[in-house]
């Protein structure tokens, strides 16, 4: 019956690997800084239902020891809010959201601030005609050295200052239906 669970594991810097395959999240709709904890190197979400969850504000935020995350089986069909959501995962080199649905999204100001690491970020299923935030969504991802952002819709976007800012590594940078 829990609906919210909110920082749940939050500042929880000594845990360094979780087991959720009990959980039942089915009734879930937040999970806003659910494990904001940097000492994580290691969490399995497969048995995660998220489909009644509409808010993800910084649920991985500061997990800058995390070396990889399966998200494949996330629903994101309701979620309204993903801000911060990888905020300093500086560990994470790579990230599949392919299958994201972000369609009701928002606000992904700062979704991806920080995560230095990043070397590949694949958001070509993006559906960003609803959001309206987009403040340094990719500031300091200093290991991308490309950026395909040619499927966005910006046509809502009126929050966007530093949003690719400190992207050093940077050659190569699509914003072909850019509305600005």
């Amino acid at each position: 019956e829990v609906k919210d669970m909110d920082a749940m594991f939050s500042n929880c810097s000594s845990l360094t690997s979780l087991n959720l395959s009990s959980f039942n999240t089915k009734n879930v709709t937040s999970m806003s800084l659910m494990f904001y904890c940097s000492g994580l190197t290691s969490l399995n979400l497969s048995s995660f239902n998220t489909e009644n969850v509409t808010n993800m504000y910084g649920m991985f935020s500061y997990c800058s020891d995390l070396i990889s995350l399966n998200l494949s089986n996330f629903n994101t069909a309701n979620v309204t809010n993903m801000s911060d959501m990888f905020n300093n995962c500086s560990g994470l080199t790579s990230l599949d959201l392919s299958k994201f649905n972000t369609a009701k999204v928002t606000d992904m100001g700062n979704m991806f601030e920080g995560c230095s690491g990043l070397t590949s970020l694949n958001l070509s299923s993006f559906n960003t005609e609803n959001v309206t935030n987009m403040n340094g969504m990719f500031y300091d991802c200093s290991g991308l050295t490309s950026l395909d952002l040619s499927n966005f819709n910006t046509a809502k976007v009126t929050e966007r200052r530093y949003k690719i800012s400190k992207s050093s590594t940077l050659t190569s940078l699509k914003l072909s239906n850019f509305n600005t």
